[in-house]
């Protein structure tokens, strides 16, 4: 039994050794120690402010983000209502040029329909002024004296002439 009950110079000795070691340890170590403990505090709370401020300016500059997002997005509304108006407006002017523009050839179709109409009307004057003198020049040869004969004639002439279409 004597491995389980120490002797009491074996635990004098021990106590006398883990003094010196505590004094030893408490005045050249325990400073140290400490102070390492003390810096590396330091340097996790400023590590700690660090990441606090670097997602306060994270959160932040996504805010900016979202916001120039949603500028952004504004901007583009804007600048495709803007077009879509300016292509209605280009529509609408082209309709209204090619209305004007129908207008134009329509008018100068009809004045060259009227014209054309006048002509051939002048034509058909001047071809029955024409059929009728030749009609009274034939009449005038004949010297026919007879009101029946020269019905006849008349009617036979007329009967000769085609009308114009």
């Amino acid at each position: 039994m004597e491995l389980f009950t120490p002797e009491f110079g074996l635990v004098f000795w021990m106590f006398v050794a883990f003094a010196l070691l505590y004094l030893l340890l408490a005045k050249t170590a325990w400073p140290f120690i400490i102070k390492s403990m003390e810096e590396r505090a330091e340097l996790i709370d400023k590590g700690v402010a660090y990441a606090q401020e670097a997602k306060a300016q994270l959160d932040s500059a996504q805010a900016q983000a979202d916001q120039l997002l949603t500028q952004a997005r504004q901007q583009q509304a804007d600048i495709l209502r803007e077009a879509d108006k300016m292509r209605n407006q280009i529509i609408e002017n082209a309709k209204g040029e090619a209305a004007v523009e129908a207008k134009k050839v329509s008018d100068a179709a009809h004045v060259a329909i009227e014209q054309a109409r006048k002509e051939s009307e002048k034509q058909l004057r001047q071809e029955v002024g024409e059929i009728a003198l030749s009609i009274a020049e034939k009449v005038l040869r004949k010297n026919i004296s007879d009101d029946q004969a020269q019905r006849t004639l008349v009617e036979q002439y007329l009967s000769e002439v085609k009308p114009a279409k």
